[in-house]
């Protein structure tokens, strides 16, 4: 019914091509999270900078407009902010209304975090492109090749071929 697929000896059970990349980012997500724990901001994860900081600039917002504002799912950001409203970093901006449209907005804990949060980022992305810089074929120009290549022929279309 389904392809066994093979490469070579090598059973693609036994595979995990992206793993090393994979490994990579969550490593370099560490070292982030690291600066916080360094810094004795309890709890925070590095997924939640981004949109805390968008809290910070923009004011109290709905879980769509973050959303929107990330590029993500609404999904993942109602599982990012039940996560940060535990962490005790946003709470309810709005006592009232419906839960859809509710806004939340940063906690004085997160709002004492907000330099370090606003130094990270801009750290982290200084040291992000000097190594894409450093690197003879960019992970930027990788993306943007497979991007490319995607836009061409989607990945659930490849998918389907090697089933």
């Amino acid at each position: 019914m389904y392809k066994h697929c093979y490469i070579g000896a090598v059973d693609l059970l036994d595979s995990n091509h992206w793993s090393e990349l994979h490994a990579l980012l969550a490593a370099l997500d560490r070292d982030i999270a690291a600066l916080y724990e360094d810094a004795g901001i309890d709890g925070m994860r590095t997924r939640f900078v981004g949109p805390l900081i968008d809290l910070h600039r923009f004011g109290a917002q709905t879980i769509r407009q973050l959303a929107d504002r990330r590029g993500v799912s609404h999904s993942a950001m109602s599982q990012t902010a039940a996560a940060m409203r535990r962490a005790g970093f946003v709470t309810d901006a709005d006592a009232d209304g419906d839960r859809r449209t509710r806004r939340i907005r940063l906690t004085e804990r997160a709002a004492a975090a907000v330099p370090l949060m606003i130094a990270e980022w801009r750290a982290t992305e200084a040291a992000v492109r000097a190594l894409d810089a450093e690197l003879p074929y960019s992970l930027t120009r990788v993306t943007a090749d497979l991007q490319a290549l995607l836009d061409r022929k989607p990945f659930a279309e490849r998918l389907r071929e090697q089933l």
